[in-house]
């Protein structure tokens, strides 16, 4: 039986300039985790980071633990589409116009603006990424130019198939990447819907691990959005 890790980045930097950087609590959360794993004896045969800063930094944060303790870590690949859906270009499209039709949304994005408090802000923000990605997943909203949320699934799913189909028996593999590709893999293992797969995504607490075993023709879900390291 091989094991699968999947990870979501470490916390990011909201509202900052560089929003793919690993604020200084994301640094100490993926610094954790790779503490946690040494401890518990966990050693990796392959590594895998999605494409942005953010998820490669919490990979070679978790590198740099596990060589200074003298222990392998693996020389990482690169999967592009183990990449975040493009939350960004979903809110900014879509937003203006569910505004005029939806007042309560344009109520949201006002106090959202109006707050001072980087937590405040942040709970409002959510607020409105999650209804308009749901409005956005339903067809009342789409542009040519950015792929639908199946289409997401998908891409994730075969990303997830090459990395398995690729390992050798017995293979210990982590995969650095974000809350949407962590859902989007527990929906190949558990068969979702694409709903409750998009409603999974807003899970995923920052540096949490999600675990998988897979055989040849078996994939299968243990643990998901699993922090003991962070208790």
């Amino acid at each position: 039986m091989s094991v699968l890790m999947v990870v979501r980045h470490g916390q990011a930097s909201f509202l900052a300039e560089n929003y793919d950087r690993l604020s200084a609590l994301g640094e100490r959360q993926a610094k954790l985790l790779g503490e946690y794993w040494l401890a518990h004896g966990l050693r990796f045969t392959h590594v895998y980071y999605g494409p942005a800063e953010r998820q490669i930094r919490t990979g070679e944060i978790i590198g740099d633990v596990y060589r200074a303790a003298g222990c392998h870590w693996p020389q990482p690949a690169a999967e592009p589409d183990l990449d975040e859906f493009p939350a960004e270009r979903v809110v900014r499209t879509f937003l203006p116009v569910l505004m005029e039709r939806h007042p309560h949304l344009a109520d949201l994005v006002a106090q959202f603006q109006a707050a001072t408090e980087l937590e405040t802000k942040r709970r409002f923000f959510d607020r409105v990424l999650r209804e308009v990605s749901q409005r956005w997943l339903d067809g009342e909203v789409s542009d040519g130019g950015i792929p639908d949320w199946p289409s997401f699934c998908l891409r994730v799913e075969q990303a997830v198939l090459r990395v398995l189909d690729s390992a050798p028996p017995a293979s210990s593999i982590a995969v650095f990447t974000s809350a949407g590709p962590m859902a989007a893999t527990a929906r190949a293992a558990l068969h979702l819907s694409h709903t409750a797969t998009l409603n999974l995504t807003w899970s995923p607490r920052n540096a949490s691990f999600s675990e998988f075993f897979f055989t040849r023709g078996r994939f299968s879900l243990s643990t998901f959005n699993t922090t003991p390291h962070l208790r």
